[in-house]
């Protein structure tokens, strides 16, 4: 399609963390031709969230292919439909269906060691202690990148998890997922059903909660299969 507009890869991210969890995937996708926007989640409800990825998804110029880590599966989830939407990426997400929250989905599975010992505040938010996210968030990163993601990451509002979803993006749009099987937030087998569950093209690598960081490259290539999808 010579006349078709580029794709732009909308990058959602999850809770105990900000935008700048894709700075290094993003060079990879402008060097594939694509556009890149990290939506800055406030992790406060999952309507304010995908108010937010709405708004991104509105500032594309052309097709969009939704990628999501962890939360942020349950956000493309549910903002998915948007005919703009060519393909779901989920990156060690979460993929509740309508009807279902996020505390339905992981339920049946073991709780990870971050998710033990997350701290909620007097309001109700939800972060990970300096050293459980270094321990048990991004274990692959050396402690230098831990503690600077400890001091920008975005506490979630507990209540997100028990919100059920409106919608089902991935019953109708193409999806890839990304298992990460040295996951310590969440569960490593919830991963790899989600990805069945969804019918998923699925990659699987050797990484922490946080592929995106230590293994850029690797998710990056994923997420330009996806936009692939628009020349088909």
């Amino acid at each position: 399609m010579a006349n078709a507009k580029p794709v732009t890869a909308v990058l959602i991210h999850g809770a105990f963390a900000d935008g700048s969890a894709w700075s290094r995937v993003i060079p990879h996708l402008h060097a594939k031709g694509l556009g890149a926007i990290a939506v800055q989640n406030p992790l406060t409800s999952l309507a304010d969230d995908v108010a937010a990825t709405n708004r991104a998804i509105a500032l594309a110029d052309g097709p969009v292919v939704l990628v999501g880590h962890s939360w942020g599966g349950a956000v493309i989830t549910e903002a998915g439909l948007d005919d703009r939407v060519i393909a779901l990426v989920y990156v060690a997400a979460l993929t509740p269906a309508a009807g279902q929250s996020c505390n339905d989905v992981m339920k049946p599975y073991p709780t990870a060691p971050a998710l033990q010992k997350a701290k909620a505040d007097a309001f109700g938010f939800v972060s990970l202690p300096p050293d459980v996210l270094a321990e048990d968030f991004a274990q692959d990163l050396p402690a230098s990148e831990t503690a600077v993601m400890a001091a920008t990451q975005g506490p979630v509002q507990a209540q997100c998890f028990a919100t059920p979803l409106t919608k089902t993006a991935w019953a109708s749009k193409p999806s890839w997922f990304i298992v990460a099987s040295e996951d310590r937030t969440l569960d490593p087998g919830l991963l790899r059903d989600s990805a069945k569950r969804i019918n998923a093209k699925t990659v699987e690598l050797a990484t922490s909660h946080v592929p995106q960081v230590s293994k850029p490259a690797e998710v990056a290539a994923v997420i330009i299969e996806a936009a692939a999808v628009q020349a088909v």
